[in-house]
């Protein structure tokens, strides 16, 4: 569609002294934002700092307590999202709203599908579907169910959603938050020719570096509150992070353990995919107590597949497994539990929380038969549990009972990272561990790691960003295309990591 002439960086959508306020928690105090035609404003913050709640106000899935939105110079109060996509305004959330058992094409148009003189025009649907497709540089079906995408190709979904609506305001909570580096590539393309034809994007993340090289604006939100504000010339990575969380953000340095024992040993590992090419190929890898290894690796390079594999998500089609010198490649998943082998997985709404279970019930989930004899369960031993499960690992809660869905990000990984550690493991495996939460999380979490480390527990966690990988660990392996492609200790640099990869380094 092509669009009338614009002024670009005019203010075309505008939040003046809005507060949101649920109870007696104040999610937004009197925020002032401004949002920018034909530019990226990029909006950062930890969780809790009121950011997606300031979205979800601008995109109307919520509504302001005090304070009004006004839209080209004049007050509006929208009723519901659609309302606001009707004006123009549509987000892309960050935790995926996706229906799995749809095909592409379905979830793209629910809701609004496109009428013919029979019915539901399938044929048009699919033809846009392929469009948005090949303009992502993504080859998806359009008639393939959701739920046999990987994570990435759901985030790729959820965006052509948004981008098929053709809207002019066009909100990005966490867009890349499961995308490989490529897919990266070809969103900042593809927001690069929205601005050019004056759509006006908003764009959140917690890759301060990447978005840095997307904005125009940068807005700082810390605690419901807007503490900082510049153009793009005037800030860097520095700025972001003092005005985010202070000086407190280093992400730790390995710790001074003593290794024991062999506590993992894969060897010669191979894992499948479903056309018979290898996503593990013939890996071997010996992890020790007190020892932490980061697996670092682009999308596609088996990091998921090796520790899912080890978890007994996946079945390998050749190799050994062996935990503390017994090998565990026939134990079920609750039997490489219970002897030891723990998995925080990557995708925590999916694979590691309930969200119809409280804060209490998700930590204790995975240690059900600790507190459970016969037909009768110990409420008292649970209760126990979980409450050292939430002093362990710090979730900032109202309590068990509370809702999981009523925590940050941050604190919903904490959650599931508790969890496993209540089953008192020898080995834990955390597959991106960081996904979707802001540094000052990110430094908790990882600072609970090195403790687990200091007292034996062996630990491996995956990442894509070199940062983590240059923080905590003794080790570094970095993986490309099913192998080890090199193996460093915790002096390198973050080059010599991204060229093992086969990832390009920025002269």
């Amino acid at each position: 569609m092509s669009r009338a002439p614009f002024t670009k960086g005019e203010v075309v959508l505008a939040a003046r002294q809005v507060a949101k306020s649920y109870g007696n928690v104040h999610a937004l105090k009197g925020v002032n934002f401004d949002i920018h035609r034909g530019q990226v404003t990029t909006l950062f913050g930890e969780n809790g700092a009121g950011k997606s709640t300031l979205m979800k106000i601008l995109s109307g899935v919520i509504q302001p307590t005090t304070g009004e939105i006004v839209l080209d110079g004049q007050p509006v109060a929208f009723g519901s999202a659609n309302e606001a996509r009707d004006r123009g305004i549509s987000i892309i959330h960050q935790e995926l709203s996706l229906a799995p058992n749809l095909s592409v094409r379905d979830n793209i148009f629910m809701g609004r599908e496109i009428m013919g003189p029979t019915g539901v025009n399938f044929a048009e649907e699919e033809r846009q579907v392929r469009r948005l497709m090949e303009e992502l540089e993504e080859d998806i079906d359009p008639l393939t169910p959701v739920e046999e995408l990987r994570l990435g190709q759901q985030q790729i979904v959820e965006i052509a959603r948004a981008l098929s609506v053709d809207s002019r305001i066009l909100i990005m909570d966490e867009p890349t938050s499961a995308l490989s580096a490529s897919e990266v590539e070809v969103l900042f393309k593809v927001i690069r020719d929205l601005t050019a034809k004056g759509v006006s994007i908003v764009y959140i993340s917690h890759h301060l570096e990447e978005a840095l090289t997307i904005t125009d604006h940068a807005v700082v939100l810390r605690d419901g509150t807007m503490t900082a504000y510049a153009p793009r010339a005037e800030i860097d990575l520095e700025w972001i992070v003092r005005n985010m969380v202070g000086e407190n953000y280093d992400l730790g340095a390995p710790p001074a353990t003593t290794f024991g024992e062999v506590a993992l040993s894969v060897r010669n590992l191979s894992v499948p995919d479903p056309a018979g090419f290898d996503l593990v190929d013939k890996l071997s890898l010996d992890v020790r107590a007190g020892e932490i290894v980061c697996i670092y690796g682009l999308m596609g390079a088996g990091r998921t597949e090796l520790l899912e594999t080890c978890a007994g998500r996946l079945t390998a089609s050749g190799g050994e497994i062996v935990l503390e010198g017994r090998e565990i490649s026939h134990l079920s998943i609750a039997e490489r539990i219970s002897r030891g082998l723990a998995l925080v997985p990557e995708d925590r709404q999916r694979d590691g929380l309930v969200q119809t279970m409280s804060v209490g019930q998700n930590l204790s989930l995975a240690s059900i038969s600790s507190f459970t004899r016969g037909l009768f369960t110990s409420r008292r031993a649970e209760r126990q549990l979980i409450e050292h499960s939430i002093k362990t690992v710090t979730v900032k809660t109202a309590g068990g009972h509370a809702a999981i869905g009523s925590l940050s990000g941050g604190n919903q990984q904490k959650v599931v990272i508790g969890k496993m550690l209540a089953t008192n493991p020898r080995v834990i495996m955390l597959d991106e561990p960081s996904r979707g939460i802001d540094i000052g999380a990110k430094a908790e979490v990882f600072k609970l790691l090195a403790k687990g480390a200091e007292s034996g527990l062996a630990v491996i966690y995956t990442t894509s960003e070199v940062s983590e990988g240059l923080s905590i660990a003794h080790r570094i392996i970095v993986m490309h295309k099913g192998r080890i492609s090199a193996e460093f200790d915790s002096t390198v640099t973050k080059e010599k990591i991204m060229a093992a990869s086969g990832e390009s380094v920025a002269a």
